[in-house]
């Protein structure tokens, strides 16, 4: 199915995918954001893809945009390139992980099923990436996660910080700073109601962080 689709399909189906993850059909003004372009071409896309065969999506005007079988099997796909890929910057050529999601951004249209399957062999076939993100398996089937955002917890819980969702370069080198990456344990020393912020404690550092923060990693509550 990958063969037969542009790049540009594909990252539309990958935002779908993600845009949809919660069960709720992505909207063509959040699609048009996440692309970059304006809401008409969004439009025109998706009816294209909405009509493909095998149709990739389903679109009703006013209601949003879902994928079909085919269309969530050719986004895990895309999505399985781009996190092994991550994984395989970091891990054998050495790249930072705020570095590592534009290069995979471009290969990951252009590797050959064979490579995908070498990298992950050669891997030692992770189940996440560098940002803790959990990559589709061959059979490209999305593995369960149930994870904590850090923002539930309060003192004096601790977790081990398994993910962090952001693609912000900045925002992963500030964390990176204060210790708070992936495979790092945290505890919380004390919750603000005022306004949400944690003071969080690792063997690194102690630093008081806020929900827009806080929400965006998840942890494996201890």
């Amino acid at each position: 199915m990958s063969d037969s689709l542009t790049p540009s399909n594909q990252d539309y189906l990958k935002h779908i995918y993600t845009l949809s993850a919660n069960g709720v059909p992505a909207s063509t003004t959040d699609l048009a954001a996440r692309l970059g372009i304006a809401p008409a071409s969004v439009t025109g896309m998706i009816q294209r893809l909405a009509k493909a065969e095998p149709a990739l999506l389903y679109y009703h005007k006013h209601q949003g945009v879902t994928l079909t079988e085919a269309g969530k099997r050719a986004a895990l796909e895309i999505i399985r390139h781009h996190r092994l890929l991550e994984t395989w910057l970091v891990q054998t050529l050495g790249y930072s992980w705020d570095k590592v999601h534009e290069e995979a951004e471009r290969l990951e249209h252009v590797i050959s099923e064979e490579m995908e399957a070498r990298i992950a062999a050669a891997l030692g076939y992770p189940v996440r990436d560098p940002h803790g993100d959990l990559i589709p398996s061959a059979e490209l089937i999305m593995p369960d996660d149930d994870l904590t955002p850090l923002s539930a917890l309060r003192p004096t819980q601790k977790g081990t910080i398994m993910r962090v969702h952001s693609q912000d370069a900045s925002l992963l080198r500030h964390l990176e700073g204060l210790g708070l990456v992936p495979g790092a344990q945290v505890e919380v020393t004390s919750y603000s109601t005022y306004d949400g912020n944690l003071t969080v404690q690792n063997n690194q550092t102690v630093a008081v962080i806020g929900i827009v923060i806080t929400s965006r990693i998840f942890v494996k509550v201890l």
